[in-house]
């Protein structure tokens, strides 16, 4: 039997686009491997978000040479944001002779029929559509993530940020019809999947121009009868809106938990990025998150080292953490991006300067998670078990605010709503008792 194995870089977009290629190849009888060697097809679903990513890829496609020397019927197939950057997709078959197929993210779904053409002509396939405005085909994935899935709403993005690469390869926002949406929903509900992501790169301009906007999309999805929790993401600061926090206040499923990317607490630095929101107005919209929602968390993004940033933005960046207290924060160094305004600006930061504020941020935002944690002391909460942890030999899951907690069970739980009381409080994890 035919097997299969994926790597997906990046974030919870790729995730669920790798869900769709195992989809393609499982349709095509192709079962899944993690062992490179009892592979017959190596996919490589790529992320260009940053440098390191990229870099990563090209180092994981060349270390398959020596398999692809003893194993000639091997395919080697890669796709994602990375090949959708200019000239990238032939470098990769250029440097790597033994890459048979490239394709970009606007034709990831046509990816059953560039196989069978590598199958049926053993002739190299680079196919690297540009963005025509259509939504993708539909494509039955095969989700991976229970008890979690994946839903996209939308694709695409507008905002042009001066540091991202993601509207030049991911082109501009389509929205998902919203009866597929909730058709979608309602399937995996059906199919007992118990937590339910819905996905954008700006979820909160769903419907844009339209008289059905994102809060409605919300509203609807939370009416579909089930035991099940609603998350989405990633939002944009300046797109969050009282009607939508009162959709979510207003929830029975929806976690009070928004992932709401800083970026910079400098207004200097958020102008020059393009986020087309100030250090006070990023704190109002905090500030009416925790109006509506009283138990609710907030997580971010934060770069350090974006072009221009003197010491002082730094330092405001470091005050906005310590005002709004995050929940949690995913940390990164500016990393040039070449397609971007911001990869042509003249005042790039010494990397030295870089790793020393990158580091003090890290160190902050550790400080408040372990402050965090210590206000879950003997509470008891209710955690979706997500899965076994061997190692700890400890089953595992996230409650409402995302926080991940491991406890003890005799019996297999994963895919039910459990009562845990915490006993013991780490850095980021958790540790409790079923009640």
């Amino acid at each position: 039997m035919s097997k299969y194995k994926i790597y997906t870089y990046g974030c919870q977009m790729n995730i669920h686009e790798s869900e769709k290629l195992a989809g393609i190849l499982q349709d095509l009888g192709y079962t899944e491997t993690q062992i490179d060697s009892e592979a017959q097809i190596i996919v490589f679903n790529t992320c260009c978000i940053r440098e390191n990513a990229e870099q990563k890829v090209f180092g994981n496609v060349g270390a398959l040479k020596p398999l692809k020397k003893v194993k000639k019927d091997l395919i080697v197939a890669v796709c994602g944001c990375m090949t959708q950057q200019d000239g990238v997709g032939q470098r990769l078959q250029e440097t790597f002779p033994f890459v048979d197929i490239v394709f970009g993210t606007h034709n990831l779904t046509l990816f059953k029929e560039y196989l069978l053409k590598f199958t049926k002509t053993k002739k190299r396939v680079l196919e690297v559509n540009k963005d025509d405005g259509s939504l993708p085909n539909d494509v039955t994935p095969y989700r991976t993530s229970y008890p979690n899935a994946w839903v996209n709403i939308m694709y695409g993005c507008n905002n042009f940020c001066t540091y991202c690469i993601v509207p030049y390869v991911r082109g501009r926002e389509r929205s998902r019809p919203k009866q597929d949406i909730l058709n979608e929903v309602e399937l995996l509900v059906k199919q007992g999947y118990k937590e339910i992501t819905l996905l954008g790169q700006n979820v909160d301009s769903y419907g844009r121009g339209t008289d059905y906007d994102f809060a409605d999309l919300l509203f609807d999805v939370d009416k579909i009868k089930g035991d099940f929790r609603i998350r989405f993401m990633s939002n944009h600061p300046k797109d969050i809106t009282e009607k939508l926090l009162k959709v979510i206040q207003n929830s029975s499923k929806i976690c009070n938990y928004i992932h709401l990317p800083l970026q910079s607490g400098s207004t200097n630095i958020l102008q020059k990025m393009n986020r087309r929101y100030t250090h006070e107005s990023y704190l109002e919209k905090v500030n009416l998150i925790r109006k509506y929602l009283k138990n609710s968390a907030i997580s971010t993004d934060i770069m350090v080292g974006f072009p221009g940033e003197t010491e002082e933005d730094f330092l405001d960046t470091l005050k906005m953490v310590n005002t709004v207290k995050f929940d949690g924060a995913f940390t990164f160094v500016y990393s040039r991006r070449k397609g971007t305004k911001a990869d042509l600006m003249t005042d790039q930061i010494d990397e030295e300067v870089k790793k020393e504020r990158i580091i003090k941020l890290v160190d902050l935002q550790n400080s408040i998670n372990r402050e965090k944690s210590l206000t879950y002391t003997n509470k008891t909460v209710q955690v979706l078990c997500e899965d076994y942890d061997s190692k700890k030999d400890l089953y595992m899951g996230r409650d409402e605010l995302n926080r991940m907690i491991y406890f003890k069970s005799q019996a297999n739980i994963i895919g039910q709503f459990v009562m845990v009381k915490i006993t013991e409080t780490g850095g980021i994890s958790l540790y409790g008792e079923l009640v």
